[in-house]
Formats: C-alpha cells, sequence, structure tokens
C-alpha cells in the first residue's frame, strides 16, 4: 500500500506537500547550515565532494550512535529483558556495523555474507539471528559450524532440512519459529512481510503444532518464536496486532508445556521521510510493554532503518539542468544504480542544496533525475528547488538504509565512494570502485579466443 504523500508525489503533481529545507534540517540534527554550506557533524558537504568525488555516500557516526542508544535507552527504562539486533540488510557496511557492535548490538542476518560481515565486525556467533526465507544448506551449515544463537525457521520444509543437517553435523540447532499473523502493516506493498499472500512465515493456525513437532525433532531445540510484519511502519496499531497475537502464541507453548524462552519480535519501525508523524522509541518500547511484558520472556528486537536511515546522506552533484517542453530537469551524477528507492518503492527523500546561496533563492517545480536511461531514474517529481546549474552539489537525505546496500552498477557505472563523519574528521570507509575492479573476473569463452586490443581510431 503506498502512503497518501507517496502516492502524489509520484503522480507528476507539484509536491506542494513537502516540507521546507529548514524543516527537513531542523529534523536532522547532525547536519547544519554553516557559512561554507550543508554539513554532516562538522564536516562541509563541499570538502567531503572535493577530497572524494560524487556521489558519496556520507554517514554520521554521532547520529547512528544517538538513534541506538535511544532504542537502548527506552527498552531498558521499560524494564523489559530486551537486547537490540542490528539488521545488517539496511546497511551493511563494515564500519557501521563495527560501531554498532561496540556499542553493544547484537545482529540479524538473512544470509552467508551478512552473517561473515558481523563476525568481521566483532559480533560473537551467540549474539548473531540467522532470519531469511530461503537460506541454503550450504548456508545453514555454515551458521550450524559457527554456533549462531538462532535461526529463525520459516516452514516445516525448512525445519526438516535443518534438523537432518543438525543431525548429520553432530550439532543442536536453537531454533525460533517465524509467523505470519496475517497483519497488514500498511506499508508499501513490496516492503510488507505479514501477510498471509506474502512468502514469509508459518501460518498462526500451525505454529503450535509445528513447535510441537520440533520439540521432537533430532538436532533442534525449540526457543522461541518470531514475527517481523515489514518495513517503514509509521503506526503502532499493526505492530499491536501482531504482537497481542504473538503473546496469546506463547502461551499456547507454554500450556501445552512446551518449553520456550524467547520471543523474536523484528523491526520495521519507520522513520520521518516527509516530516510524517512516526512512533518514537519510548512510544514502542511502551507498546511492547503493554502486549508482551508480562510473559516475563527475553525479547529480541530487530531495527535497522530506524537506527541508521536518517544517519546518511547521498552526495550529488549536478551534471546539468534542462528545460523540457513542460517540466525542469534537474540531472544529477547520481542515478537510480545508486538509490533505487524512489524507482523501487515510489520513495520520497528530502533533497537540499549545499550552497547557502541556494537556499535563499526563488523555487520552482523541477524534477530531479539521474543519467541511467530509464524514465524509473527519478528521485523527485515536481520538487520546489531553486535554479541549479551544473557543478551544484544537492545532499539526498535519510539515505543511510536501503541505499548504498541496494545499489548496482547497471549502466556500467562503477559503486559509489562512501565516507564516515566524526565531528570534525572524515574518512573513506569504502573506496570509489575502479572500471577495472567493476570489470575484474569477468573471461570470454574458449570459443571466441583470447580478447583483442581494442581497434585503432
Amino acid at each position: 500500500m503506498r502512503t497518501r504523500f507517496e502516492e502524489r508525489t509520484r503522480s507528476g503533481s507539484e509536491d506542494r506537500g513537502a516540507p521546507g529545507f529548514r524543516s527537513l534540517l531542523a529534523a536532522r540534527p547532525h547536519l547544519a547550515l554553516t557559512a561554507v554550506g550543508l554539513a554532516v557533524e562538522a564536516v562541509p558537504l563541499a570538502r567531503v565532494a572535493v577530497s572524494h568525488g560524487t556521489p558519496t555516500w556520507v554517514y554520521s557516526a554521532a547520529a547512528i550512535h544517538t538513534r541506538y542508544r535511544a532504542m537502548s535507552v527506552a527498552l531498558a527504562e521499560t524494564g523489559l529483558d530486551a537486547r537490540i539486533h542490528y539488521a545488517l540488510k539496511a546497511n551493511d557496511s563494515l564500519a557501521v556495523v563495527t560501531q554498532l557492535a561496540r556499542q553493544g548490538a547484537g545482529a540479524d542476518v538473512v544470509s552467508d555474507g551478512e552473517r561473515r560481515i558481523a563476525r568481521q565486525a566483532g559480533i560473537a556467533p551467540r549474539d548473531i539471528v540467522f532470519s531469511g526465507v530461503g537460506k541454503t544448506e550450504a548456508e545453514l551449515r555454515a551458521a550450524l559450524a559457527d554456533g549462531v544463537g538462532q535461526i529463525n525457521v520459516e516452514s516445516a520444509e525448512e525445519l526438516a532440512m535443518l534438523s537432518a543437517i543438525a543431525r548429520g553435523m553432530g550439532v543442536t540447532a536453537k531454533v525460533a519459529l517465524r509467523i505470519n499473523p496475517d497483519v497488514d502493516a500498511g506499508t508499501h506493498a513490496k516492503i510488507t512481510t505479514g501477510l498471509a499472500e506474502n512468502k514469509f512465515g508459518i501460518p498462526s493456525t500451525d505454529a503450535l503444532a509445528l513447535y510441537s513437532h520440533a520439540a521432537a525433532l533430532p538436532g533442534i531445540v525449540p526457543v522461541g518464536l518470531a514475527m517481523h510484519i515489514g518495513s517503514q511502519i509509521t503506526s503502532l496499531a499493526p505492530f499491536r496486532s501482531a504482537y497481542s497475537l504473538l503473546a496469546a502464541l506463547a502461551r499456547e507453548v507454554r500450556s501445552a508445556g512446551l518449553p520456550i524462552a524467547l520471543l523474536d519480535i523484528g523491526g520495521g519501525l519507520g522513520i520521518p521521510y516527509a516530516g510524517e508523524e512516526v512512533p518514537s522509541a519510548s512510544a514502542y518500547a511502551a507498546m511492547v510493554k503493554e502486549t508482551l511484558g508480562a510473559l516475563g520472556l527475553r525479547l529480541v528486537v530487530e531495527p535497522g532503518r530506524w537506527i541508521v536511515g536518517p544517519a546518511g546522506v547521498l552526495l550529488a552533484r549536478v551534471v546539468l539542468q534542462k528545460q523540457g517542453e513542460h517540466r525542469r530537469f534537474v540531472i544529477l551524477d547520481a542515478a537510480m544504480n545508486d538509490l533505487i528507492r524512489p524507482s523501487l518503492y515510489d520513495a520520497w527523500h528530502g533533497i537540499l542544496p549545499v550552497t547557502p546561496a541556494r537556499w535563499r533563492a526563488p523555487l520552482s517545480p523541477a524534477d530531479v533525475v539521474g543519467p541511467v536511461c530509464e524514465t524509473g531514474d527519478t528521485f523527485a517529481s515536481a520538487r520546489p528547488l531553486p535554479d541549479l546549474g551544473p557543478g551544484e552539489l544537492v545532499a539526498i537525505l535519510d539515505a543511510g538504509a536501503y541505499g548504498a546496500v541496494m545499489s548496482s552498477t547497471y549502466n556500467a557505472r562503477p559503486l559509489a565512494a562512501a565516507v564516515m563523519v566524526s565531528g570534525t574528521a572524515d574518512a573513506v570507509i569504502r573506496p570509489r570502485q575502479s572500471f577495472e575492479a567493476m570489470r575484474a573476473g569477468e573471461v570470454l569463452p574458449p570459443w571466441l579466443g583470447p580478447l583483442l586490443p581494442p581497434p585503432e581510431r
């Protein structure tokens, strides 16, 4: 389901509902407008562009620290026995994951690659939850060999496969059954995961029987129930409905005399991309206590976007401004291969000019687009913006989650650089990919013979 705001901004009508530059800035304390332009913490983005080029991902270490702590404190103040496991799918940068690991986060991973990143970042195997609807035999073997603390099983078929693997390896898998509550999270259709029509989880009506079956399987120890209903959820109502069902199922498991130690309640709490009202960490934690606190079970919470989304911007440079017959186009050197969310999810991202003078200039509607050969390569439609000539810099906001991690080399465009900022310091955490690195490993089949030198001009 698209929000009304997303429907309006993608319809081609003027983006009159967009918050102004000052409003966007005020809601993001890690950003500042200085005499030399927009800055992340105390690092001017113009300096980043000179030092590292564009497009470049820029992450605020302070924002990541602050948001993780806010969620951690909110949960602790309720008295809940709750542990945060950061969802690497939001942003798997080694620097980001390492910072969170050193703040005490565990990890929620959905592939062997993410598990390996979590381990590189210093997260102990016991603090890793392995989720995902299509774990391969090789991935499960690697997870069991590493001793991951919890595997979230999504089907009876996966449970049987895991039992056979664990038995063959002579180990025991600690398992939580992921339940599909058939709850509409009220978010975009492509990121809702808790409806019966979605591929995720076990129907709630099958939960007790499968849990009992798991308890009898060799190589399996059921430790709890898991649930994740979607991403970018901006109301507590869907969580409340899902968690209430989860609590009822936990009571059924207990009444059947089966052991249960924890509830994995997933993530999905949204952020205010366009100034929407979203629940605070404290409001979310209070709702968790209200629905699940009486059970006395350990809780696993898996935020991703909420922690890292606001902490990142995509810094881009204007290639040129083009006046069409009916529309003004601002063409950036960033594209949908860098940030695909607007194309894929109709997502709205704030866009701020970096130069202070542009904040005082007259505004008119502009379509902000990239150079990729797709009409869908669009960051904003009819967005009120000043005149932005070649070489101007802009920052695309709230790009810390599902940005770099979803980027590609479509149109043979190398991956952008990534920089982390802390106070007045900035450091490259992923160098800009070279053309040679992008194409490394490609070979011709034998029947084409050796690669010939390029023809002369």
